[in-house]
């Protein structure tokens, strides 16, 4: 239960870290300015743009990440879904988009149902496939979100958005559909975009199937979850501590050049080895044994996958 809340508004917490409420809880009507346009893009180099939500807390701001390719382009990870995102990524090719959904969290998979091409983990599959709701109220959260948060030094406002998008929102409590995936993923699976190609990385801890996309020629990672600069999130329903303590000590041996997280800026390999030590230094947890199976999976060998 959550405390604070009164029972009959407690919300239940999902098997994919999203909050359900209880029947009887009524959303609460938004009345804000519109932001318009919602998104910002920005180019960070080397056919990467970064989409991001600018009026949405750092906490649901999930970073959008489209990569070009000779062949088809990759977006990693949806936003909120709380306006259209495909138009800022679409590049009219052939083959299309790959969407990659880095773990089934409903503030990376809101816009997932605009691509017909849609990749995860086989641990998020099942979720994926249930309906999803996004809450925008704080009050909604316990302390193993906001906590971290607060103790981070980050303001926790009422709701997690300050403006709306054009044509507005009609509720905090936003319902959808289930976004069944296209493509499983697995440990050492290849997205190849024809010019360049991203291995997955299983990264479990945030989420049993949250991964990475690792370009080995560039050193650059998408960590989703699993690593970004801010406070990171392991009490969630399905989070698991001694996995996230092996998969810190995987990514802190990987010679990263630049980590694209999933929320927050992009850093170097200095930062991503303080933040690893910062998370081991608070939970020693186990030494290295998922570690190991995930070697041991990697090395019987790779998926090379081409989309279209």
């Amino acid at each position: 239960m959550q405390a604070g809340l009164p029972e009959p508004h407690r919300p239940v917490v999902g098997a994919n870290g999203t909050l359900r409420p209880r029947a009887n809880r009524v959303p609460v009507v938004i009345d804000l300015p519109v932001a318009d346009p919602w998104f910002v893009c920005s180019r960070v180099g080397d056919g990467i743009t970064l989409v991001s939500e600018p009026h949405v807390h750092p906490l649901l701001r999930c970073n959008v990440w489209h990569v070009q390719g000779r062949e088809f382009d990759l977006v990693v990870d949806t936003s909120l879904g709380l306006a259209p995102l495909r138009h800022l990524v679409d590049r009219q090719l052939a083959a299309g988009i790959l969407a990659v959904a880095t773990h089934s969290h409903s503030d990376h998979i809101g816009g997932l149902d605009e691509f017909t091409d849609r990749a995860a983990h086989r641990d998020e599959v099942a979720e994926l496939a249930k309906p999803v709701l996004n809450f925008l109220e704080s009050a909604v959260y316990g302390e193993t979100v906001l906590g971290p948060y607060r103790r981070a030094g980050y303001v926790i406002p009422e709701l997690f958005i300050d403006a709306v998008p054009p044509g507005g929102l009609q509720a905090t409590i936003i319902e959808r559909g289930p976004v069944p995936v296209t493509r499983v993923l697995d440990e050492g699976d290849i997205v190849d975009l024809g010019d360049r190609s991203f291995e997955v990385l299983h990264l479990p801890g945030h989420s049993p199937g949250s991964i990475g996309l690792w370009e080995a020629a560039t050193g650059v990672l998408f960590a989703g979850d699993a690593a970004y600069d801010g406070p990171l999130l392991d009490e969630l329903e399905g989070s698991d501590v001694d996995a996230y303590v092996s998969t810190m000590h995987r990514l802190r041996s990987l010679p990263v050049t630049v980590v694209h997280g999933g929320h927050e800026r992009s850093f170097g390999r200095d930062r991503l080895i303080e933040i690893c030590d910062h998370y081991l230094g608070h939970n020693p947890g186990v030494t290295g044994g998922m570690v190991e199976r995930a070697k041991i999976g990697h090395e019987s060998g790779r998926r090379s996958a081409r989309y279209g």
